[in-house]
């Protein structure tokens, strides 16, 4: 909430992207891979086959380049873009999880929905750190000039210590962007390398996890609320 009401609220969509050089489209489809891509926004440690992970959660994502986005739309775009999400993971056997994520940005018609397959190879212990890898993917519609999405791998280790459980990860984020009618402008495909760093508090029922990522040149603060049982 302090998140969304710091942020000034973008009401316009990218819809002139026809304006750009392919450079210029390259960069800003590299922001949108840095901003719309997957955040794990949970530890490595499996949940169990009875766990469950159901939270809400805001992204705050800085562009790296405020004035290419800007002239992709018809008006002012924030250097910081909010994105809220309603997110939740469930627990498999034999230290599987998924999860599954949904987002529209304020005051656009621009949306997106992401999942995730996480296998813990080591579970974790008193002793011992849970390691997981993760695949996940986001598909990005309302933005009318581009088809978008992106797939992610990454590794990440995390160790609970009483109601703290802190995490890392490393990872490589695939973008595929196609200008949809746009004389002029070539599909971009590419990757981005992908840093994070979380931690997540556990109290009861209620969790609260903490997470900073940085995705190519776009770095991002989210918070999420929610049960964890």
């Amino acid at each position: 909430l302090v998140l969304i009401l710091a942020v000034p609220a973008w009401a316009q969509d990218i819809d002139r992207i026809q304006v750009l050089t392919q450079q210029e489209f390259r960069l800003l489809s590299e922001d949108l891979g840095g901003a719309l891509s997957y955040r794990p926004q949970i530890p490595t440690a499996p949940l169990g086959i009875t766990g469950f992970d159901i939270g809400i959660a805001i992204t705050g994502a800085k562009l790296n380049n405020e004035e290419i986005f800007e002239r992709a739309t018809s008006d002012d775009a924030p250097s910081t873009l909010p994105i809220p999400t309603l997110r939740a993971h469930k627990g498999l056997p034999l230290g599987f999880d998924i999860g599954l994520m949904y987002a529209q940005i304020p005051g656009s018609d621009i949306k997106y929905y992401g999942g995730e397959l996480k296998y813990a190879f080591v579970s974790g212990n008193v002793a011992l750190p849970a390691i997981g890898l993760r695949g996940s993917f986001t598909k990005v519609s309302g933005i009318d000039q581009i088809d978008f999405d992106t797939r992610s791998l990454d590794l990440s280790i995390s160790k609970g210590f009483v109601v703290a459980t802190p995490y890392a990860g490393i990872g490589r984020v695939w973008v595929n962007s196609d200008p949809k009618g746009t004389a002029g402008l070539r599909k971009e495909d590419f990757e981005l390398d992908k840093f994070f760093l979380g931690l997540g508090l556990k109290f009861g029922l209620f969790n609260l996890n903490l997470e900073g990522d940085r995705t190519g040149d776009v770095s991002a603060f989210s918070a999420k609320v929610g049960l964890r049982f």
